[in-house]
């Protein structure tokens, strides 16, 4: 067998082999949440990326701080609100998928004190919060942007306390750091969701608000009008499943179907 012969044999062989075609880039989803989601949501997405192979990136802040970032222009693809105030301020400027839309989870806030001080409170109309807070601050989300702050601030007022504890309260600029202040003891008492309680083994509920004693609290999602992902809506659909619900029961969410 020539040398020529030789050469055409191993071209067509090879030939023959099928092409190894290069892997599929995986799709990055941008998504701007609301800091209480931290946890459940970090969790949720790394099962997501695991099924999917796609990838998230995900910027934690107050709602009304993302909500402003988004009117701003910067680069996302979904946003997750703790309220519907700051969902529909995002909405009514055009800003999100309006047909994508949907109401995903639901939350309680509670009184927290520092683990080591801790000691249960009945939560009731007229009940001594500032008595309780004494010369220390009442930590809480502003009370004028931060979700958290508005749910706090509105249960005090239908309990009739508000006027009696305005003075003492230390607005921060997200829930998770009005929780900080009261896991290093720099706050005797603060109003957080029941899930950023969960997340903090410096703190401890000692009461829970009537859920009567304030709006519903309701996280809804949507894709953002200027998203590039084309995986953005297989990503709200996994959030919406069975399986991102365990993610979100284990931190203390409810489901809202």
């Amino acid at each position: 067998m020539n040398r020529r012969l030789i050469l055409k044999l191993v071209v067509a062989a090879f030939a023959s082999l099928p092409l190894a075609l290069p892997a599929a880039a995986a799709e990055k989803v941008t998504v701007f949440a609301a800091a209480s989601l931290k946890n459940a949501l970090d969790a949720a997405n790394a099962a997501w990326s695991k099924d999917s192979g796609n990838e998230t990136t995900v910027s934690y802040a107050a709602s009304s701080a993302l909500a402003k970032q988004i009117e701003a222009a910067a680069p996302a693809d979904l946003f997750i609100s703790a309220d519907l105030a700051w969902m529909d301020y995002v909405a009514e400027k055009k800003l999100v998928k309006d047909d994508t839309r949907v109401n995903l989870l639901g939350n309680r806030i509670v009184l927290v004190a520092p683990k080591d001080k801790a000691s249960t409170v009945e939560i009731k109309e007229g009940f001594d919060l500032a008595g309780l807070v004494g010369d220390g601050k009442l930590a809480m989300g502003a009370v004028d942007s931060v979700p958290a702050g508005k749910y706090g601030k509105a249960a005090l007022e239908k309990l009739g306390v508000w006027s009696s504890v305005e003075g003492k309260v230390a607005g921060a600029e997200s829930v998770r750091a009005a929780l900080a202040l009261v896991s290093r003891g720099e706050a005797p008492y603060g109003i957080v969701y029941q899930t950023d309680a969960a997340a903090d083994p410096g703190v401890a509920v000692v009461g829970t608000f009537p859920e009567n004693s304030h709006p519903p609290i309701i996280y809804p999602a949507a894709i953002l009008s200027e998203s590039k992902s084309a995986a953005a809506a297989a990503y709200l659909d996994f959030l919406k499943s069975d399986k991102a619900a365990l993610f979100f029961t284990e931190q203390g969410f409810t489901i809202l179907k």
